[in-house]
């Protein structure tokens, strides 16, 4: 296990878990703990082995947001000062916007501000009965970072995108489900032994296929159907000379069972 002053982080049998580990900060991100994110997600990148990374706070919360106390001792920056400190949390945010396998975020607790920014960079994000969400940078004075201006209006759409975000209001996990910014709703208990069984099922998937496939989906707004439709095809054609392929293809002639299945 790697060690870091913020984050636990293990890998075992292809799945990466990765613990945002400041709990009695409700696991708020602080400059350390920005810069540790991007160099643990740049890491295991780099890994062959790692198939499936599941992201989660330690304690019950998964992360209040920004580290508002920091903020404060910080003391009166000018703008351009301001700006040239948000580098850390750009690179954090692109780290893991661009890490090229599946990201299960599984949230217990509070996700508040760039908690709650971090679980829309995620693939799959899956809930406790109990978590509560909020774009609350309105109550102190900013703006949504860590890439939610981005992310937000995709998953919710811009009208109510813009409604979370001017009204600083929690959204408790059952809407958050039917608004669909998240995937499944557990009971906290069972959260990260879920998360954990999709994971484990994600690994035996191709991960060039994965790979390719979230890269296109990540680019999907940004694309006309022209566009989209020569990436498929660039990606389609690796993906039919890939032996994960091929093995898939014996498989289903011989009868026998495929290596992937979704757990139910």
């Amino acid at each position: 296990m790697d060690t870091y002053e913020t984050l636990l982080l293990g890998v075992n049998g292809g799945v990466a878990r990765l613990t945002l580990n400041r709990p009695e900060a409700r696991n708020a991100i602080s400059r350390r703990m920005a810069d540790e994110l991007t160099e643990a997600l740049q890491a295991l990148r780099a890994r062959e082995d790692v198939r499936v990374l599941v992201l989660h706070g330690a304690g019950e919360h998964f992360c209040a947001g920004g580290d508002v106390k920091g903020m404060g001792e910080a003391g009166p920056r000018g703008a351009p000062e301001a700006r040239a400190g948000m580098a850390r949390y750009r690179h954090m945010t692109e780290a893991l916007h661009g890490f090229d396998r599946p990201v299960i975020a599984a949230v217990d607790g509070v996700a508040y501000g760039a908690g709650f920014s971090l679980l829309l960079l995620a693939d799959l994000v899956l809930l406790s009965a109990r978590a509560r969400l909020c774009m609350v940078f309105g109550r102190v004075g900013l703006v949504p970072d860590c890439g939610a201006l981005h992310t937000l209006p995709r998953v919710v759409g811009l009208q109510r995108a813009k409604e979370l975000v001017f009204s600083a209001r929690e959204v408790h996990a059952t809407e958050a489900l039917a608004l669909g910014l998240a995937m499944e709703v557990l009971p906290a208990q069972t959260l990260l032994d879920r998360a954990m069984a999709l994971a484990a099922a994600l690994r035996e998937a191709s991960p060039l296929a994965l790979s390719l496939a979230k890269r296109a989906l990540n680019r999907s707004f940004d694309q006309d159907l022209a566009g989209l439709l020569d990436t498929e095809a660039d990606a389609q054609a690796l993906a039919l000379c890939s032996e994960a392929h091929a093995e898939a293809v014996r498989r289903f002639v011989h009868k026998a069972p495929a290596r992937f299945a979704w757990p139910d």
